[in-house]
């Protein structure tokens, strides 16, 4: 098996660009996920996110979750539960950091600094991916705007070491139903995997890194160009596993298709392969079908109406 893209970003704006474009342009094709060095965020501020967002589940979940899993009991495989612990950060349109009860002061400044850092970041690598495309710089920005500019958040999750790895999933299988995800992973603790040619691959734990993956709706806007790809979280015997994955989304409103510019190219084939829609009633759809393949999805997505 070929390595797992590992890119490094340091010289993006000097001459090694179409090199660091051309590996970025593989990753999305060929794995839909890519690990980021020398992104531009401060490594103290990824020490400061992980120390806090680790000080935070021991004081403050790593009970209530000893006692939720107990009460179910692990006698035989479990196929509806998430072997996590999480909870919810929204940053855009408008963040609710200040109505997050147990987060010391420190850990919401901290958050809302590295939510801004991953902003940007997110925001600079569409661009890169409209490079790639072909598409004008801000294209895949402005598709995900609609009325009130995208939807971004931070989910929190650790996943603790779990006596009876081979009964539970960490995280099911899946593809992310957004935009582009950032991923602030354990160094430590491994558990992600993709799914790339019927086989699991593990994405490598990798210190001060970030974990780039595709979700579905720069699936749809590239026609299939780029594709999201499954992937689940393993249940570990030994560690508790620290994620911090955010994700930048369409807002609710926006209006989602393949890029006009996309379907042109392809002289030989402009059917439109993909569906148009509203990015809220995709959300409703993928509420209650996460956890099933994604192409039955965009299909249901075609009968929805027609625009």
């Amino acid at each position: 098996m070929e390595n797992f893209p590992v890119i490094n970003l340091e010289n993006i704006n000097g001459e090694e660009r179409k090199a660091i474009l051309d590996q970025i342009e593989d990753a999305c094709q060929n794995w839909g996920f890519f690990e980021l060095v020398n992104h531009g965020i401060p490594l103290e501020l990824l020490d400061t996110v992980e120390r806090l967002t680790k000080e935070h589940y021991r004081k403050c979940m790593e009970k209530r979750f000893k006692e939720a899993v107990s009460s179910k009991g692990l006698e035989d495989e479990v196929k509806d539960m998430d072997w996590e612990s999480t909870f919810f950060l929204r940053h855009l349109p408008t963040s609710n950091i200040s109505e997050i009860p147990d987060l010391s002061q420190e850990y919401r400044d901290a958050m809302k600094e590295f939510a801004q850092k991953l902003e940007k970041l997110a925001e600079e690598l569409l661009d890169l991916l409209c490079e790639n495309l072909g598409l004008e710089k801000g294209y895949l920005k402005n598709a995900f705007y609609g009325s009130r500019g995208p939807n971004f958040g931070t989910k929190v999750a650790n996943y603790p070491a779990c006596p009876k790895p081979e009964l539970v999933k960490g995280l099911r299988a899946h593809t992310d139903a957004g935009g582009i995800i950032l991923l602030l992973q354990d160094d430590k603790v491994s558990g992600l995997q993709l799914l790339k040619n019927g086989q699991w691959v593990d994405v490598p734990p990798m210190r001060h890194s970030i974990v780039v993956n595709l979700g579905d709706q720069i699936e749809v806007i590239t026609n299939g160009r780029y594709k999201s790809v499954e992937h689940r979280v393993i249940a570990q015997t030994n560690g508790t596993r620290m994620s911090v994955a955010s994700f930048y989304n369409p807002a609710s409103d926006a209006l989602i298709y393949p890029a006009p510019a996309l379907l042109e190219q392809k002289a030989e084939d402009t059917e439109q392969v993909y569906p148009k829609f509203v990015f809220e009633d995709y959300m409703k759809l993928y509420a209650t079908l996460k956890f099933q393949p994604k192409e039955p999805r965009f299909e249901a997505m075609k009968a929805v109406g027609s625009f």
